[in-house]
């Protein structure tokens, strides 16, 4: 069976881009399709802790990643070049993960069968 990456790359407020691709990572998930999960970017935004989605009138995304658990996706990973320009440290995010150098990111996305960015 063909794996599935799904790229994380979009703010969480403004646009349906995350739901849609946890949605997806779900779907191919609940098949026993092997997934992997990366983010990278502003998409790193979406695992900062203690949003106040509320404030903008927007859902609360947090609760989504708990979902991950529960359907087994343990791969994992964060753009560490991303972490480092927006500051971000990889062990205050809501869900852990790996953090991959550029080339790593990058042989590691070339493995996959297809990929997805949202």
């Amino acid at each position: 069976m063909k794996n599935l990456a799904v790229i994380n790359s979009s703010a969480p407020y403004g646009r349906s881009n995350y739901r849609e691709s946890i949605d997806l990572l779900l779907a191919n998930a609940s098949y026993d399709r092997p997934v992997a999960l990366y983010f990278t970017g502003d998409g790193l935004y979406q695992l900062v802790k203690n949003q106040t989605a509320n404030a903008i009138d927007a859902k609360d995304i947090s609760k989504m990643f708990g979902l991950l658990d529960l359907y087994d996706i343990e791969d994992i990973y964060f753009c560490q070049q991303s972490l480092i320009e927006r500051n971000l440290d990889p062990n205050n995010l809501l869900i852990t993960g790996e953090v991959l150098t550029s080339q790593q990111w990058f042989t590691k996305l070339a493995s996959s069968d297809q990929v997805v960015n949202f």
